[in-house]
């Protein structure tokens, strides 16, 4: 497979078209062809495609290119507005806090104990607070 242009596609395209060859026991080959001069995004695209063909790395090194975008709304990319927290690189101690919400909320789905009353009280008054804790994603 011969990919044109290939620094106008993204990681995860690319990635995509690629695993279209290969598929059969013969030898089979993806070459990306590109314009001269690229853009230091395009060639970091390039190089991270050369180097790896594991999807798991390659979508975590095109979120750190091109950011994590908009939770809530459309935006594909660019940086996030997180108060305390970096998507790229506090994976580990996202998960232990979404961990450690989980387990609170199985405990006190409505937040009723006295030890959680802080945290409802900041939650009410920030509109945040709904039914359902259970459920977090």
């Amino acid at each position: 497979m011969i990919i044109e242009s290939a620094e106008r596609f993204g990681l995860s395209q690319l990635h995509q078209l690629r695993g279209r060859v290969g598929r059969g026991a013969e030898q089979s080959y993806c070459v990306l062809m590109t314009k001269y001069e690229l853009s230091k995004d395009s060639r970091a695209r390039m190089k991270i495609m050369c180097e790896t063909a594991n999807g798991f790395e390659i979508a975590e090194q095109d979120l750190k290119l091109r950011g994590p975008g908009d939770i809530q709304g459309t935006k594909q990319s660019g940086d996030i507005d997180l108060k305390i927290a970096n998507l790229t690189t506090d994976g580990e101690v996202l998960k232990d806090a979404r961990q450690s919400a989980i387990q609170l909320l199985d405990e006190d789905e409505d937040l009723t104990k006295p030890e959680n009353e802080k945290l409802k009280l900041y939650l009410v008054n920030h509109k945040k607070y709904k039914s359902g804790w259970s459920r977090v994603s």
